[in-house]
């Protein structure tokens, strides 16, 4: 970032304003992305003003279609720059989307993801998640026990909870990354859309996105601001719920859990499933 787009982010509108005056251009972009979109993407509406008034354009196109204005018009101050250009306004699947996150951002506000593994799947419930990952129902003292206390006792490496939620299901491993693996989200995705999270205690959120089988994205960094190859979507999820990884990953498959039990547990059904190399589909 340039020092005017870190303190557009950061800064004060004081920083802002100096730093605007001796820009030899305030709307230059750092990929792709201009120090008002910046703003607005941190949710510093009187940093945009200032830039707004330095004379940085709101309406400037943005490489995911997110121009800092249009972007705007999906938080809490959708008329910060005045009215918008005719034309430009939130789709119908974009206003579905903002308008559940309130709601979903504050059921799992503050859910602590670190060392956890999860699978957020679209249109399938607990009971097809099991069929698709050939499990079975783990031994009910196992499962109370890790309802009890959820970190990896010893034997556990092939044992996940799921959870119905509204729009499909969660699976989760609280000690471990075995939701987010390969094999096991190309098996849930078959026919609809899984994120996978693993929240590395070395490396922070790692996101995935399968679609029927096939990886879309890999290595992304839900909750985190969004890489210049983002799509419009993920754009749009990383200004909804930022530092909120779950989430993220329940929003982009359409999940809308009205607590953290999914996430946090104890979930409705702990499942064993079988030995296999959970890395390569070829296992």
């Amino acid at each position: 970032m340039t020092a005017l787009q870190d303190a557009a982010e950061r800064g004060t509108p004081e920083q802002v304003a100096e730093l605007a005056r001796q820009a030899a251009d305030v709307d230059a972009e750092t990929e792709g992305h201009t120090a008002l979109w910046w703003a607005v993407h941190a949710r510093r509406p009187e940093n945009a003003r200032v830039l707004a008034g330095a004379g940085a354009d709101p309406w400037r196109p943005d490489p995911a279609g997110w121009p800092p204005g249009r972007l705007a018009l999906a938080g809490p101050t959708p008329d910060l720059f005045g009215a918008a250009p005719a034309g430009v306004v939130l789709s119908d699947a974009e206003a579905v989307i903002v308008a559940a996150a309130p709601g979903l951002g504050a059921a799992l506000h503050g859910c602590l993801l670190e060392g956890t593994g999860l699978a957020c799947v679209a249109g399938v419930d607990a009971a097809e998640a099991a069929r698709r990952l050939d499990a079975v129902t783990a031994d009910p003292a196992v499962g109370r026990a890790l309802s009890a206390d959820p970190w990896a006792p010893e034997g556990t490496n092939q044992i996940v909870g799921v959870t119905d939620v509204p729009g499909g299901c969660v699976v989760t491993q609280p000690w471990g990354y075995l939701p987010q693996t390969p094999v096991v989200t190309g098996l849930l995705s078959a026919g609809t859309v899984c994120y996978g999270v693993y929240s590395n205690p070395k490396s922070g959120n790692q996101g995935c996105i399968v679609r029927d089988g096939v990886t879309e994205g890999s290595d992304l960094h839900p909750g985190g601001a969004p890489y210049v190859d983002s799509s419009a979507l993920e754009v749009l999820l990383s200004y909804l719920y930022p530092g909120n990884a779950a989430a993220y990953a329940c929003a982009y498959a359409g999940l809308r859990p009205v607590d953290a039990r999914a996430i946090t547990g104890p979930p409705d059904t702990w499942l064993v499933l079988p030995k296999r190399d959970y890395w390569h589909h070829s296992a």
